[in-house]
């Protein structure tokens, strides 16, 4: 197989082209809303956050609303997410000091999004690019991860030595959207227990679908 930075650009023409308008599932209109949603998805689906958002949002419409809410009725609130109380606490964290040190207006960089409680570099990435529109980097989840490791783009395991791979081999002007179309193609075809390689449009260009796919290997 070549080495994946002669790969990178055609693994993207296909993903684009097999998932055109890839965007975050979760549901939100401001980037306060995408803050909240994504803290709440940590190891949750996203189907169930969205479940629970509409009305969470309308209780708490501002970053000041979270900030001074009941810790109790917020974790009762976002009990079906799982890890509500760690949840609560990061939500109600990040909105005092967004109130207390941002006006109230979620940042629109890396360096002030990780300084929120309950805020690492995945969920800035998904604020920046989803809230704002901006690419400083790319958000690893399981998806990214996983297919990260299947097609060649990086060895590692911990997320942050990961994104360090992808933004050394994914030009700058594909970062906005690479996290999304990863997303959709793991949640699709390269899934995590059952991967349907021979259903994969990137089946040429993965080291991995002959090893997990013995048959598709070319006869000699």
């Amino acid at each position: 197989m070549v080495p994946a930075k002669a790969r990178i650009e055609k693994i993207i023409t296909i993903l684009r082209r097999e998932y055109p308008r890839s965007r975050t599932a979760l549901e939100f209109q401001t980037p306060l809303q995408i803050l909240v949603a994504t803290i709440l998805a940590a190891q949750c689906t996203d189907e169930r956050v969205n479940r629970i958002t509409p009305a969470l949002f309308r209780r708490y419409p501002t970053a000041a609303a979270f900030a001074a809410a009941d810790r109790a009725e917020l974790e009762a609130e976002v009990r079906p997410t799982g890890f509500f109380r760690n949840k609560a606490k990061s939500i109600i964290g990040a909105a005092r000091k967004i109130v207390e040190d941002f006006g109230g207006q979620v940042p629109a960089n890396m360096a002030d999004l990780v300084m929120l409680p309950g805020v690492a570099r995945k969920t800035a990435n998904i604020v920046l690019s989803s809230g704002y529109g901006i690419a400083e980097g790319i958000a690893v989840d399981t998806h990214v991860k996983r297919l990260s490791g299947r097609l060649g783009l990086s060895r590692q395991h911990d997320p942050e030595k990961i994104e360090k791979d992808l933004l050394k081999l994914v030009p700058k002007k594909d970062w906005l959207d690479f996290n999304y179309t990863l997303v959709n193609h793991g949640r699709k075809i390269c899934q995590a227990r059952k991967p349907r390689c021979p259903e994969c449009p990137l089946q040429k260009l993965c080291p991995s679908a002959t090893r997990l796919h013995p048959e598709l290997k070319p006869k000699s």
